[in-house]
């Protein structure tokens, strides 16, 4: 019988990030762009594609519901937004969703990020 993949936690995803030097984290401005806090470089939706997307699920309390989306620019450089679910959203300024949806998806494989 096979043995069901390793479930990894958002800790785990966001320290492996850390190690691989990947901790470049997006968060929306309030004008409506995406900023690095490493990379001083601020993004509109067409200068990012998302490689990966994590989801985490709490089990009893919706608030720890969680997505990390991992992105490459157009110089390769390796970023990630994190963010709770809908409501619970933290991220700043308006139209978070829609940045998201006009962000390019990359229809390959990224394991070899671990």
């Amino acid at each position: 019988m096979e043995q069901p993949a390793e479930m990894n936690t958002l800790s785990q995803i966001l320290e492996k990030l850390r190690q691989k030097g990947y901790d470049n984290e997006l968060t929306m401005t309030e004008d409506g762009k995406m900023k690095g806090n490493k990379i001083d470089k601020t993004y509109d939706p067409e200068d990012l594609t998302i490689i990966k997307t994590y989801r985490f699920e709490g089990h009893s309390d919706p608030g720890d519901n969680a997505v990390i989306y991992i992105l490459k620019d157009n110089e390769e450089n390796i970023s990630f937004i994190s963010d709770a679910y809908g409501m619970y959203s933290e991220q700043k300024g308006e139209g978070f969703d829609e940045f998201l949806k006009k962000i390019n998806t990359a229809d390959r494989d990224m394991q070899e990020l671990f």
